[in-house]
Parts: structure tokens; sequence; C-alpha cells
């Protein structure tokens, strides 16, 4: 007997790719054979190799809100996905595609559809990306995190399930993150994510504060690629990483406290690990505003605190700090009363009612 095959999809930042990664383990589990379709030089490629999962490249255009020349030649650089992906659809014949978004799903799901192929998205944030915007009406059905977010998707094809969480952060190990740091476990933990290319503005900020903030907190900081600050290598409890991969389930074990963006799936991460957490949504001026939508979602559950990017002051920033350690568990205990579960059973379920 054959196996159900599955394609999975979506690139253009670690956050169209780790939810698809969450799933894998029970995909495999349930004797599913799962392959991938990414771009060639998309952060998607490196991620999933290392998986020893199948991936075909094939081309895609850039999707823009803004006015840019390649807005002319990207859209032929689509049409060539698609047909390249009808090709792969053709050659292995999955029996459903995944998408995660990114733009590279947008020819997938086309092609997917072209070839009578079921499709089920997943949308992480409130209002949908432009990517699952276009691809929502070839889909079958479009997986939702926010109950918010039914009412954004058309055609009655919504389907709240939540967001997929990588089974790995469960299994962090407190004294091994602090080890990694070089921590005795004396003073509180304090964790700075600035997401997977780090936040200029949020690096300022704690550095700002930061000969303050060691005196009451060790600090871990995830600032980004090549934001080392080379002049507080030596400074007594802080340490700082560029990036992190198998660390990061021990250092959010060791953490007692979180100050981070408020992408959808770092803010469910916090809430499946119950850490109190600051929220520092993308602004407007730098974004469609999805972040500060999911943080305004955290902060009325009352999960999270919410600073503005607008409104962020070094001053400010501190006094927050504090109220959020000394008010810690009145927010772990919302978060203990959250209907939010883990997702990935969720999502195979749904995956399996296609099966044929």
């Amino acid at each position: 007997m054959s196996k159900f095959k599955i394609i999975m999809t979506g690139g253009g930042s670690a956050g169209h790719v780790t939810p698809n990664l969450a799933l894998v383990p029970k995909l495999k589990e349930l004797g599913y054979e799962v392959q991938y379709i990414g771009t060639r030089d998309g952060i998607e490629n490196g991620i999933i190799k290392k998986e020893n999962i199948k991936y075909h490249s094939i081309s895609s255009g850039k999707l823009r809100r803004y006015f840019d020349l390649k807005n002319f030649t990207d859209p032929f650089k689509v049409i060539k996905g698609i047909f390249k992906a009808i090709s792969i659809m053709k050659k292995e014949r999955p029996n459903i595609v995944f998408s995660k978004g990114g733009f590279v799903s947008v020819p997938v799901v086309m092609a997917a559809h072209f070839c009578h192929i079921p499709v089920i998205a997943h949308e992480s944030d409130i209002t949908p990306g432009l990517a699952n915007k276009i691809a929502a009406p070839y889909c079958d059905k479009v997986c939702v995190t926010f109950p918010e977010s039914i009412k954004n998707i058309k055609g009655n094809k919504a389907i709240l399930t939540g967001t997929p969480i990588r089974q790995e952060l469960f299994k962090g190990n407190k004294a091994k993150g602090l080890d990694i740091c070089g921590f005795k476990g004396e003073k509180a933990v304090l964790l700075v994510i600035g997401g997977s290319l780090g936040s200029k503005v949020i690096n300022d900020k704690v550095r700002g504060i930061l000969k303050e903030i060691v005196k009451t907190y060790d600090v871990i900081h995830i600032c980004g690629k090549n934001n080392i600050d080379n002049s507080l290598t030596n400074l007594r409890g802080y340490k700082q990483f560029d990036y992190v991969s198998d660390e990061l389930p021990h250092l959010m074990q060791a953490a007692d406290i979180v100050i981070s963006r408020a992408g959808a799936n770092v803010i469910f991460e916090l809430l499946a690990l119950k850490k109190p957490n600051i929220l520092i949504p993308l602004s407007k001026k730098s974004s469609r505003g999805d972040q500060i939508l999911n943080a305004a979602s955290f902060e009325k559950a009352g999960y999270s605190v919410v600073i503005q990017e607008e409104d962020l002051k070094e001053d400010s920033l501190r006094n927050k700090i504090d109220e959020l350690y000394k008010n810690k568990k009145t927010y772990i205990d919302n978060m203990n009363s959250s209907a939010a579960k883990n997702s990935v059973d969720n999502i195979i379920e749904l995956i399996n009612k296609y099966k044929k």
C-alpha cells in the first residue's frame, strides 16, 4: 500500500517554516511521506534540508504592497513557479498540500488547485498576509490562530486550530540554560528576543539600561545576526547571542520573564511555556500592523504587557520590567486558564480527513 504523501510549502522567514516543522514528527510517526517545495535561496532551503526532507526548488517573485520596479517582473517568476510546481505535482502525486504562507506558497497552492489536489493553509496572524490573501481562493481550508481571524477569511473556509508549537521547546532544561550562559541562578532571568533578524530599536533600548538591569536580573539577549556588541562581552550577568537553535528550549526554560516582538509564532510559544512577557510589536511604519493586533489580543487576555515601538523609552521599559516581574504570578495564572492548546493534533486531524 502506498504511503499518504503530503507536500508542504512556506518560506521567506523562519515564521513561515517552523510551524511546518512542528507538524513533521507527528506526520512521520503516522507513516506520512513528507516533501517540501520552497525557493533555492530562501531561508526554508537550509532549514528543511537539515531535517532530511526531500526538497524541491521553484521560482517565485516577492509580493509587495508598495511600489517597486520588480513588481513588473516578479509576476513572471510566479508564473514560472506555477508551471514548475505543476510538474512536481504530476510527478510526485501528493494526496494533499499544506501551506504556511510566504511568497513561495502562492505558485504551489495554485498549482495544487489546478491539479485537483486538496490544499490546507495556515495563517498565524489575526489578519492574513498578502500571500495567504491571494492563495485563499485556491485552498480548501484555512487554519487560523486567533478567533478574531475567522471573519477575515472568506468562503466559510476558516477553521480555528491555533498555531503548531515545536515539541522540542517543551524539552528544555532550566539548569542547562543557566549553564550555557554562565549564570549561577542567583538572580531572576530576563530573556530578550528581537525576532529572527533581531531588532535594532529593542537592542538599543535594552543596552541603554543594561548596567542598571543586571543589578537585579541576569539577561539573555538574542540580538540578531551581526548585532553582537563586543564592548559588552565581559559584562557580568549579560549573555548575548546573534542566533540560537538547539539552545533555545533551554534558554526559554531558564527565563523568568521575556521581552519580545509580537509575531504570532513566538507569542504562542511564550503562552505555551507560560512565560510572562513584554511585547513590543513592529510599528505600522515597517509592517502591515499584524503584530500590533496580535499584541492587543494578548494584552486583552491578560497574557502580556504591551509597549508600542513609538512609545518605547528607556525609563518606562525599566519600570515595566520590574512591574512585570512583580506581577508575574497574575500573568502565569491568566495563561494557565487559556483555552489555547498546541494545535498540532488539530491540524493533523484535519489533514487526516483528506486521506483517500
